[in-house]
């Protein structure tokens, strides 16, 4: 095959590889793919100019401009192809610099051949050449710092690189040695197939490693969509669980109301408010009149407690204020309650009602005597949790009439919530109960 069918050969080879990432350039819209066509595009002009029947001084400046333009396109498509600036930052300062230089040299060699006539074509060669070995051995230098990269696509970059680095270093090599081109035209000693094979080569693997890197990406993009689907559906079930535990917790929230009024609102405590009340209006009158505040806020509280399914513990407190000075009044010094909550806590919620339960619970199950006073406790720890204690002096089992419901209900609705639950301790002294908080990011319905 003479150097003419090889050429032609050449340019139907590239250009179907120009065709290909043309459609690809259309299709995905990438800049990888346009640094890729233009890159292919310089080559071809640069080969078919050469066959040109054109002036020496412009043959002589198309040497240079277009195998330069080329180069310049090549290393702005690997700089995009393998992520260059993110893996190596280091190298954007020097890579701008080889792109000044390969400017200014074009600039250089266009003033000499159409501005000056002091040109010979073998100062030409020599520059030329110069210029081609600091090209190549920044080819290699780049090309090393990926060699051992086990990521595939550094891989095809390599591979593609040294094919062009050695077809190159023979053309160099062959050009060099040339003293007649019309001798060594059409016999193998002719630099230019070997490399235009160094290019197609390239082309080539440049192309199956652009295609692979597509593929990659459409595979991870797809696996992301997959994990973000399986993400919303996962929160949709969420979502639904959270809507079914609301609904549950209504109507926990409506039976823990109803046992609340059911054992504030009897005979026996009404019986017992409404003596207490009768004789501080003979002997007080002014306490008598806070009593009756006191009674109005207990009651308030307890039927607006089922219209939420969460409150603040600063809500809880200023109702068991209320609560406690019932108590006080009815048993005087016989109970205390003492407050230790942080500041902090305050904000946090919890399910209405609770600390009247747990207060209502110590009343219940020990005795109230101004000789053997019970003292409850109500503190939070460093982490946040809330817990109720008294002294233990327990009434005897017969006097004490329970459904034991009421840290069962507790209990049930942090299970709804899904946070850890109530923790129950007694010692020989004390009978305390933990309650954890819930944030305040979670709003009360």
């Amino acid at each position: 095959m003479n150097y003419d069918a090889w050429f032609l050969f050449f340019l139907g080879m590239v250009s179907s590889i120009l065709l290909v990432n043309v459609v690809q350039w259309i299709m995905y819209g990438e800049r990888v793919y346009g640094l890729y066509v233009l890159y292919t595009l310089a080559w071809i002009t640069y080969f078919v100019v050469r066959h040109l029947p054109l002036p020496d001084n412009v043959l002589s400046f198309a040497r240079v401009a277009g195998p330069i333009t080329a180069y310049m396109f090549y290393f702005a498509l690997v700089a995009d192809f393998l992520h260059v600036w993110k893996q190596r930052p280091k190298l954007h300062r020097p890579y701008q610099i080889l792109q000044i230089s390969l400017l200014l040299y074009c600039l250089v060699k266009a003033y000499m051949c159409f501005v000056q006539d002091h040109w010979t074509p073998a100062t030409h060669d020599l520059v030329q050449n110069i210029f081609r070995f600091i090209l190549i051995a920044v080819a290699i230098y780049v090309t090393a710092l990926f060699f051992r990269s086990k990521d595939t696509v550094s891989r095809f970059f390599v591979v593609g690189t040294t094919l062009m680095v050695v077809t190159h270093l023979v053309t160099v090599s062959l050009s060099v040695r040339i003293t007649d081109m019309n001798y060594v035209w059409n016999s193998w000693r002719n630099p230019y197939p070997y490399m235009q094979a160094g290019i197609v080569l390239d082309l080539m693997v440049f192309s199956i490693g652009l295609s692979y890197r597509h593929r990659r990406e459409a595979i991870r993009k797809a696996t992301v969509e997959r994990e973000l689907d399986y993400e919303r559906e996962q929160r949709h079930r969420e979502h639904l669980q959270a809507e079914l535990t609301m609904q549950q917790l209504k109507h926990e929230k409506t039976e823990m109301h109803m046992r609340a009024l059911q054992s504030q609102i009897n005979p026996h405590f009404l019986f017992n408010s409404l003596n207490s009340l009768s004789a501080l209006i003979g002997d007080n009158p002014q306490k008598a009149e806070q009593f009756v505040d006191q009674m109005s806020v207990v009651y308030r509280y307890l039927l607006q407690a089922g219209d939420r399914e969460l409150t603040t513990v600063a809500s809880e407190l200023a109702f068991i204020h209320a609560y406690g000075n019932l108590l006080t009044t009815r048993f005087g010094r016989g109970i205390s309650i003492e407050l230790a909550v942080s500041e902090a806590s305050r904000d946090w919620l919890l399910p209405p009602l609770t600390l009247q339960l747990l207060v209502e619970n110590a009343v219940k199950h020990n005795v109230v005597h101004s000789g053997k006073p019970l003292r409850i406790e109500i503190r939070t720890d460093q982490a946040n949790r809330l817990i109720v204690s008294n002294n233990l002096q327990r009434k005897p089992i017969r006097q004490v009439l329970s459904s034991g419901k009421g840290l069962a209900n507790i209990s049930e609705k942090y299970r709804l919530l899904n946070l850890p639950g109530i923790k129950v301790s007694e010692s020989a002294d004390v009978f305390s109960v933990e309650i954890p908080l819930i944030e305040s990011v979670l709003k009360a319905a």
